[in-house]
């Protein structure tokens, strides 16, 4: 039975908090980490339904999407939905965790997700982060320089999208004067040394530093280590908001329309005026996503799908492509199901169910 704190790490891998807005509030909620936790129900939001759901079938956590805190809270009296399901999910032993823009700007998130159902193939991120890359260079002995590379490779270093164990390795001579206080691994106390040293540089991501300051730490045999880290500009191809696909053979406008419906489940699309032309590249960012328009015109997208479009924002399409608003809930639906693949293939006997609580606040008559 894991700890509350194995589960976190877990998800926290796969989106780390790093990449999450600073407006939002993703990560434990509630909760004790050290507890043990046996189960665990999946959701896109908690509500108050949500949690007598996990009441009823004996629910130790709650995995959502959407943080039901954003905001710091200075009571807790129970005066609107939120404090109510905190002072539940206290009460009943419920620890809450939500993973919400981080898991929206991982590759494999929640655009990767809407991607997958539409059957869309040749993905990428429609707007790359950057400053989330760091180059990361140390001299070592050339007798142990397999060692430390593979160390650093464990740990999580070197790779670069479908590609691992990438490393750049220059050879060369490393000089170093021992003092009398030093414990040197090779030369001698008070004489300049000369030795054959390789300096290996690998890509990391930035959540990934500690972990691999201690891998090659553990792995380097010098008593004082030469290392450093290079902040790098460049656009991380693998993290980042929205994401671009295509169909495997392009249909009409009203034939992909209706794919669209039916796949993600709505009764309603509000989209803007049809360019009577074929839809082959598509743009989709799930929750509110207009901040993307000009990154799918740019990316020259038939159609951008996303959510919680208001009525000027329509205008801005300028006929460049179709605007669909397939809504919010809809747009981010099968988010559960994520977190039902990331944990069970780490946790295989943990019981995770999905919840029956349709929690959309929104009804279409």
């Amino acid at each position: 039975m894991p700890k509350l704190q194995e589960i976190i790490n877990v998800l926290e891998d796969f989106a780390p908090l790093h990449y999450q807005e600073s407006y939002d509030n993703s990560g434990l909620i509630v909760g004790d980490r050290e507890t043990d936790i046996q189960n665990a129900l999946l959701t896109l939001d908690c509500t108050e339904a949500v949690i007598d759901e996990a009441i009823e079938k004996n629910i130790q956590l709650i995995i959502a999407h959407h943080p039901i805190v954003f905001s710091g809270l200075k009571s807790l009296t129970g005066k609107n939905y939120i404090e109510k399901v905190i002072i539940k999910a206290i009460k009943h032993d419920i620890a809450i965790y939500a993973a919400h823009t981080n898991l929206d700007h991982v590759y494999m998130g929640v655009n990767h997700k809407i991607a997958e159902k539409l059957q869309l193939k040749n993905l990428s991120i429609l707007d790359p982060k950057k400053d989330t890359l760091l180059q990361f260079y140390v001299y070592v002995p050339v007798n142990h320089a397999e060692k430390v590379r593979n160390a650093l490779f464990d740990a999580g270093a070197g790779s670069i999208g479908a590609y691992s164990a990438c490393s750049f390795n220059t050879q060369g001579i490393g000089t170093f004067l021992p003092s009398q206080d030093a414990n040197p691994f090779v030369g001698e106390k008070n004489t300049l040394a000369h030795e054959d040293e390789i300096k290996i540089e690998v890509i990391l991501s930035e959540e990934k530093k500690e972990p691999i300051l201690k891998a090659m730490r553990a792995a380097h045999p010098y008593e004082e280590i030469a290392y450093g880290f290079v902040s790098l500009e460049n656009k991380n191809q693998y993290i980042g908001a929205g994401m671009l696909g295509e169909l495997s053979d392009e249909m009409s406008e009203s034939q992909f329309l209706a794919l669209l419906k039916t796949t993600m489940k709505t009764s309603c699309i509000r989209h803007t005026s049809l360019r009577n032309q074929n839809i082959k590249k598509i743009a989709i960012c799930g929750g509110s996503g207009s901040f993307l328009l000009n990154k799918a015109i740019k990316a020259q997208a038939d159609i951008f799908i996303t959510a919680d479009y208001k009525y000027h924002q329509f205008f801005d399409a300028e006929n460049k492509l179709i605007i669909a608003d397939i809504g919010h809930y809809e747009s981010e639906q099968f988010t559960a199901e994520i977190f039902y693949d990331v944990l069970s293939n780490k946790f295989p006997n943990f019981a995770l169910q999905i919840t029956s609580v349709n929690t959309n606040p929104i009804i279409y008559y």
